[in-house]
């Protein structure tokens, strides 16, 4: 009798040996992938920020292209209203080439 208790006894204590054993290098390898997952993460962030960097500078360009089509098309209107306000004093005053 007191060799199949010692026999269950032993079958239980390897079984909780390699059991335990077992969990502690899955909680390892859950580790790694979450430092891998980490390091995904950071990649992910710095490429989010390269885009809104890239984002930006593509703005700013878009509204200094903006600003200097306005002020060309500002500088030909001023010109062709002074064009337009000489040839009306021209025709008041008799001078015109008509």
């Amino acid at each position: 009798m007191k060799k199949p208790i010692l026999m269950l006894a032993m079958v239980f204590t390897m079984g909780i040996f390699f059991t335990s054993c077992r969990d502690t290098a899955n909680n390892n390898s859950d580790d790694t992938e979450m430092s891998d997952d980490m390091d995904d993460v950071n990649d992910d962030a710095d490429d989010v920020a390269d885009d809104l960097q890239e984002a930006g500078q593509d703005v700013g360009d878009a509204v200094e292209n903006a600003a200097n089509e306005t002020g060309d098309a500002v500088k030909k209107a001023a010109n062709e209203t002074s064009d337009a306000v000489n040839d009306a004093a021209d025709e008041v005053d008799g001078n015109d080439d008509y």
